[in-house]
C-alpha cells in the first residue's frame, strides 16, 4: 500500500463499514484492471540488498524517480517512502525490506497494464543503472539473511515487526524476504463480489503453482517450490488463509465486516504519528472505548487502513485483490492479470469456473492450499491434479480474453499475455522447477547466477 488513507469522516455504526465496501461497486463498462508487483533491488557489484540511506541506496533511487516522473513524494517525517501519480492514481512504494513496488493505475486493458510496466521499468533502469542497482523478480530473496536486509523507515512496519513474532514463526520472513505480484479486479454487486471471491479463493492455489518461483533460501534449495506461499501458512492465522466461511450461506459485505472487526489491529494513525495498538480490537475503537485513544471514535481512515492490514489469499477492499502469486521475471508479470481477467470478467467463464470448484469442501480447499507450496502441479483435489486444473483454467482464460476483443494498436488481442502460462502448462513444470534444474545443472550448485539471468 503506497500511502495511508486520509479521511477523518467519523464512523457512526457498523452500517457505515458495510457501506464502505458497497461503494466499490461499478457497472461492468467501468471495470478496471490494477496490477501490483514487487521486486528486490540489489547491488550489481556484490548482489547485496540496498541500504535506505547513502548515495546508492533506496532514498537515492526514490529521489531519482521523482525527478524523472514528477510524481508527488510520499513522506514520513524527513524520509521519502514512496511516490504517487495524483493524475492517474499509480504509485511507487516500499515494502519493509526495501522491496520496490509499483501499484499500477486502474487500466481498461491488459495492453495498458503491460505498457505501464514497460515504462516503469525503463524509467527505473535509467535511474538505477548509474547507481549500480539491479532488480530481481523472485518470490523469495535467494541468498540474503534477515539480518542483512535494511529496515525501511515506515512507522507501520516498525509496529508490525514487533507484533509478528507473537503470532507466527515466519511473519518477519514474509515482511523482509518475499515479493509478490497481485491483480486487483472490480465487482458490480454484492452477489458478483461473492461469486468472484469464492472462485478466486478456490483457484488461488492454481495461480500459486503457475507462478511458483521461490525455491531458494540463503543460497540453498529450501524444499519448496513456493516458499513465499509456505511462509504465509505460519505468519498470522488471524489475518490470512482461505476463509472457509466465505463459502457459507449469508456471505456478503456484512460477513466480511464481521471478519475484519475480529482481526486484531496493528496501529491507528493520527497526523504523522502511528499509535501502536497491535492486538487490540477495532470494535473498541468503533465504540470509542479503545484504551489507547479514550473517548475517540473510529474514522473512515482508520477503517481503510485496518482493512489494508488483513492478508487472506484474496482480499476484499473496494475491489478484489488476488494475492497468491510469487514475483516472476518481468515478461511474465502481465500473465497474472490475463489469467484472472479472462476467468472473472467473462460471465460464461465465471460460471464455468464456479462449476469446477463448487463441489469442493472447505477441508479439500485447505488441503490443496497446504500441498501446493511444496508439490506445485502435483498437488491434488477431488481426484484432480493442479496441473489438470491449470490447463483447464488457462484455456478458459484464453477464451474469455478472446471474447473481450480488446486489441492493441497492432491488432493483437489480450490472449498473447497468456503465452508464459501456456508454455508452463505444456511443459508441466513450475518456474521454480526450472530454477532448481539450473541450480543442480548449469549453475553448478550456486544460486548466484540468478542475479544475472533473472534481473529486470
Amino acid at each position: 500500500m503506497a500511502r495511508d488513507v486520509i479521511d477523518m469522516t467519523p464512523l457512526q455504526s457498523r452500517d457505515d463499514l458495510v457501506a464502505w465496501f458497497a461503494a466499490g461497486e461499478k457497472p461492468k463498462d467501468k471495470f478496471r484492471i490494477g496490477t501490483e508487483h514487487e521486486k528486490f533491488p540489489f547491488t550489481i557489484a556484490r548482489h547485496e540488498p540496498l541500504p535506505y540511506e547513502g548515495p546508492r541506496g533506496i532514498r537515492a533511487l526514490l529521489e531519482g524517480m521523482q525527478m524523472i516522473l514528477g510524481w508527488e513524494p510520499i513522506m514520513e517525517g524527513e524520509h521519502i517512502i514512496g511516490l504517487v501519480d495524483v493524475t492517474k492514481g499509480g504509485a511507487i512504494s516500499l515494502e519493509p525490506g526495501g522491496q520496490f513496488e509499483l501499484s499500477g493505475a486502474p487500466e481498461v486493458t491488459i495492453h495498458q497494464t503491460c505498457s505501464e510496466l514497460q515504462a516503469h521499468l525503463a524509467q527505473l533502469r535509467e535511474v538505477a543503472a548509474p547507481l549500480g542497482i539491479g532488480f530481481l523478480g523472485l518470490g523469495m530473496a535467494p541468498t540474503w539473511t534477515r539480518t542483512e536486509i535494511a529496515v525501511m523507515p515506515k512507522g507501520r512496519y516498525r509496529i508490525m515487526t514487533g507484533y509478528m513474532p507473537k503470532v507466527g514463526k515466519l511473519g518477519l520472513d514474509m515482511m523482509y524476504r518475499t515479493c509478490t505480484v497481485q491483480t486487483n479486479l472490480d465487482f458490480s454487486s454484492e452477489a458478483d463480489m461473492v461469486k468472484k471471491l469464492r472462485v478466486s479463493l478456490a483457484l488461488q492455489p492454481v495461480a500459486t503453482a503457475l507462478f511458483a518461483n521461490s525455491p531458494f533460501t540463503e543460497g540453498k534449495p529450501n524444499g519448496f517450490l513456493s516458499f513465499r506461499s509456505e511462509i504465509w501458512r505460519d505468519t498470522d492465522a488471524d489475518r490470512s488463509g482461505m476463509l472457509p466461511w466465505a463459502f457459507e450461506p449469508g456471505m456478503g459485505y456484512e460477513r466480511w465486516v464481521d471478519y475484519a472487526l475480529d482481526v486484531p489491529m496493528y496501529f491507528v494513525k493520527r497526523g504523522d504519528r502511528y499509535i501502536d495498538v497491535a492486538g487490540k480490537s477495532f470494535r473498541d475503537l468503533l465504540a470509542g472505548t479503545l484504551d489507547a485513544l479514550p473517548g475517540e471514535r473510529a474514522t473512515l481512515s482508520d477503517w481503510a487502513n485496518h482493512i489494508s492490514t488483513i492478508f487472506p489469499e484474496v482480499r476484499l477492499k473496494r475491489y478484489l485483490e488476488m494475492r497468491g502469486s510469487d514475483a516472476v521475471p518481468w515478461r511474465s508479470l502481465p500473465a497474472l492479470p490475463a489469467f484472472w481477467v479472462g476467468l472473472l470478467y467473462d460471465d460464461a467463464n465465471l460460471d464455468a469456473a464456479w462449476e469446477i470448484v463448487k463441489g469442493w469442501t472447505a477441508e479439500e480447499r485447505q488441503s490443496l492450499r497446504d500441498q501446493v507450496p511444496r508439490l506445485g502441479f502435483k498437488a491434488t483435489i477431488a481426484g484432480r491434479t493442479i496441473l489438470d486444473l491449470a490447463r483447464e483454467t488457462v484455456a478458459l482464460a484464453r477464451a474469455g480474453l478472446a471474447r473481450r476483443e480488446k486489441q492493441d494498436w497492432m491488432g493483437r488481442d489480450e490472449t498473447r499475455f497468456l503465452a508464459p502460462l501456456e508454455d508452463i502448462v505444456e511443459r508441466g513444470r513450475t518456474p521454480a522447477e526450472e530454477l532448481l534444474e539450473k541450480f543442480h545443472g548449469a549453475w553448478g550448485g550456486s544460486v548466484d547466477p540468478v542475479f544475472n539471468e533473472y534481473a529486470y
